[in-house]
């Protein structure tokens, strides 16, 4: 169940990424879906958000979304 969760919210995450226009919008999504993924998986929020909010600011300049 747990990893229907995950898989979820990853989607989401992506659907998401694609509609924001500068770095700070994709890293409040980023920031946002990061800490649903860390906390339907039992893990830090506060740890998961973070990871996010870097994930969604620097995903344009990787050239991922």
């Amino acid at each position: 169940m747990q990893y229907l969760k995950f898989m979820v919210a990853v989607g989401c995450a992506a659907v998401l990424a694609g509609c924001q226009y500068n770095d700070s919008e994709r890293a409040v999504a980023g920031a946002a879906a990061g800490a649903v993924v860390a906390g339907s998986t039992g893990n830090n929020v506060l740890v998961g958000a973070g990871v996010g909010a870097a994930g969604g600011a620097l995903c344009d300049d990787a050239g991922l979304c």
